[in-house]
């Protein structure tokens, strides 16, 4: 069985769902533009061993659509107030890009409060030409609309052959992303364009699985591999023939990853590419 419900946190309401109530608590944060269902593929195969808390960020899905600026800390604060509205004391962390720059910046800032972090797709340590990139792609944003913004990412986020494959989910990524609000989805979209833990990652001290697509353009294997050399004691794993949206397009995979890790079983895996 599932619950869901909505937090008021400081007046911002945030929608949440739990799935597998009595697992093992793990907490996972959506990218920008995004929603809780994204995770939907990964909890439904790990509910059976955890307690899978997603949620809107704020300026998303059915959380409040908060106008103004937004800064990291302010997701980080939201998410914790989460954790213990739900009774977690400690949790496992997954993040997935921009919500992967969430979980290491709760790392940094609160390791007190996680057993095991999971990095999926994203950043930290982009050259200069990858700081340009990200930054045109916000001044894009600011002039233009969402969807508009979604239409010309597909071809970075999903293969070819998953687009081919899966009218029905790209329909229904187009639609979700149509209902985004074009202020919060650009104030979401700076914190992951200007959020960089590159040079300080070294202070992560729990454990922590690092994972992205092998054709991952933004959240790149390079970057993959620069988080891995910095916190110690990483794991790595670097998934073959996939880009940016691996929550999308391969579920089991990242369940199945991330189950190892999190369970305790090494994820040394033969399907994958490691660094």
């Amino acid at each position: 069985m599932a619950r869901s419900g909505q937090l008021d946190v400081q007046g911002v309401l945030l929608n949440w769902r739990l799935e597998g109530e009595g697992g093992v608590p793990l907490v996972c944060i959506h990218g920008v533009g995004s929603y809780l269902e994204a995770w939907s593929g990964v909890a439904e195969r790990l509910k059976d061993r955890f307690a899978v808390l997603a949620f809107d960020l704020r300026g998303h899905g059915r959380s409040s659509r908060v106008k103004g600026r937004y800064e990291i800390d302010d997701f980080v604060g939201e998410t914790l107030a989460l954790a213990d509205h739900l009774g977690f004391a400690t949790f496992n962390l997954a993040g997935f890009s921009l919500g992967g720059l969430i979980a290491q910046r709760l790392a940094l800032t609160h390791v007190e409060r996680l057993q095991k972090l999971v990095l999926l797709s994203t950043i930290a340590g982009r050259t200069l030409e990858e700081r340009h990139a990200v930054r045109g792609r916000l001044a894009t944003l600011m002039v233009s609309d969402a969807p508009a913004h979604h239409a010309a990412s597909l071809s970075r986020w999903l293969t070819e052959d998953f687009q081919d494959r899966n009218p029905d989910i790209i329909a229904e990524l187009r639609r979700r992303d149509a209902e985004n609000d074009r202020d919060c989805y650009a104030a979401a979209y700076r914190v992951l364009a200007e959020t960089d833990f590159g040079g300080i990652l070294d202070r992560i001290t729990c454990p922590t699985l690092i994972v992205t697509g092998e054709n991952d353009q933004g959240s790149s294997p390079r970057m993959a591999r620069l988080m891995h050399e910095q916190v110690q004691g990483s794991e790595l794993a670097i998934l073959p023939g996939l880009r940016h949206s691996i929550l999308i397009e391969a579920p089991a995979l990242v369940a199945e990853t991330m189950a190892d890790f999190l369970l305790g079983a090494c994820c040394r895996r033969g399907d994958l590419a490691r660094g």
